[in-house]
């Protein structure tokens, strides 16, 4: 049985989750907040975490954007095979919601039609849409909006195998030093590691939408992950770059299979709010 689902309810919801993402701070980034104010070492980073975490408070107090960077629209798909879209394009049924949402919301509009001519869309569209197909009638939505104070200082590395974990730890570490205070830390690091350059890249955004404190269910990756995580917090970096032994709340990493003579890797950096809001239908 094929499953129906209108396009004007994806609009909705689409223009829902762009407020919530932008507005209300997720619970496990909150919290990690907090734990990271009683762990810090120093006196300005905890005043610095409090005010981070004010900020939030407010942010979801008043329905006020977080950050004034209300970023460009990445939006997940999780689609089974046996939806059916009717009404209407389901890519222009998103768009439209990213339009609503945005203007709604009062949320800055900060896409340009085109990287060369610089002209803004007024309305925070196209959004940038990752779909993925899978069995049953599941339709599900995460929405993430992406500041590019930290989606500038992310990198991709096509490294040699030969270069193996060691060659890994050093291009994400390596990232984290040189973006410095740029992404707003305490950050998220997201990194991808196989497939090819987009599959990479692909894999470092989607791993920022793990929840802080969760790890990847191999236990090798879950050991990089802690082990990435340590060598973060120790370069001294700190909340908003002040200094402090709190640079970064987690390391997320996702894998995929890779070429014989290859090993991409990718890292996507998610500043301390790292927004994102999902909802199905």
């Amino acid at each position: 049985m094929v499953r129906e689902i209108q396009s004007g309810k994806i609009t909705d919801l689409v223009e829902k989750l762009c407020i919530d993402a932008n507005c209300n701070l997720t619970g496990d980034i909150y919290q990690c907040l907090r734990s990271c104010r009683v762990a810090e070492k120093s006196e300005l980073g905890k005043e610095i975490l409090g005010t981070l975490i004010e900020n939030a408070d407010i942010a979801r107090r008043e329905t006020a954007p977080i950050c004034q960077d209300t970023g460009m629209t990445v939006v997940f798909v999780q689609m089974g095979q046996d939806v059916h879209i009717t009404g209407g394009s389901l890519e222009e049924a998103i768009n439209e919601g990213v339009r609503r949402g945005y203007e709604k919301g009062y949320l800055r509009k900060s896409v340009v039609r085109d990287p060369l001519d610089r002209v803004n869309t007024k309305d925070n569209t196209p959004a940038v849409i990752h779909y993925e197909i899978v069995p049953g009638d599941t339709f599900h939505l995460i929405v993430a909006p992406k500041g590019f104070g930290s989606e500038n200082m992310s990198q991709l590395k096509m490294l040699k195998p030969s270069q193996g974990v060691q060659g890994v730890k050093e291009v994400v570490i390596n990232t984290v030093s040189e973006a410095g205070a740029n992404p707003c830390p305490p950050i998220i690091v997201g990194v991808g590691i196989g497939g090819t350059m987009e599959r990479a890249a692909y894999l470092s955004k989607k791993a920022l939408l793990r929840p802080v404190g969760e790890h990847n269910p191999k236990p090798e990756l879950a050991q990089l992950e802690t082990e990435l995580l340590e060598a973060i917090n120790k370069l001294g970096i700190g909340p908003a770059g002040f200094g402090g032994s709190t640079t970064a709340m987690a390391v997320n990493v996702l894998t995929y299979a890779t070429h014989i003579a290859g090993l991409p890797v990718a890292v996507n950096i998610g500043c301390h709010v790292t927004r994102h809001a999902e909802g199905e239908l």
